[in-house]
């Protein structure tokens, strides 16, 4: 499965970078292969696990702030492995070229 996130809170302004890279912290010593971009962050894996990381940003950010922006887009294809990296494969082969990652 693959979960795209956004997570922030919505009472420190305008930057919420330093909370964004908690949140990140987290996803990352969570050992679940995810991916970082500028609007978002998706995560490989199941259910289980995956939502355990999400709720453990999502309590962290609630310890300092009184409300949390949450965004999450889940895809979830029967038997697919390795989504992370297969999806954009598949385009650079029926492209024929590597594209931006």
């Amino acid at each position: 499965m693959l979960f795209q996130l956004a997570m922030f809170p919505t009472d420190t302004g305008a930057s919420v970078s330093a909370d964004v890279a908690k949140v990140i912290n987290i996803i990352d010593k969570s050992g679940l292969p995810y991916k970082l971009s500028a609007m978002s962050t998706i995560i490989e894996g199941e259910w289980e696990p995956v939502m355990k990381v999400i709720n453990k940003a999502r309590l962290m950010l609630r310890r300092n702030h009184s409300r949390i922006y949450i965004v999450m887009t889940i895809d979830d294809r029967k038997g697919a492995k390795k989504r992370l990296t297969g999806k954009i494969e598949s385009i650079e082969k029926r492209l024929g070229r590597e594209v931006d990652k």
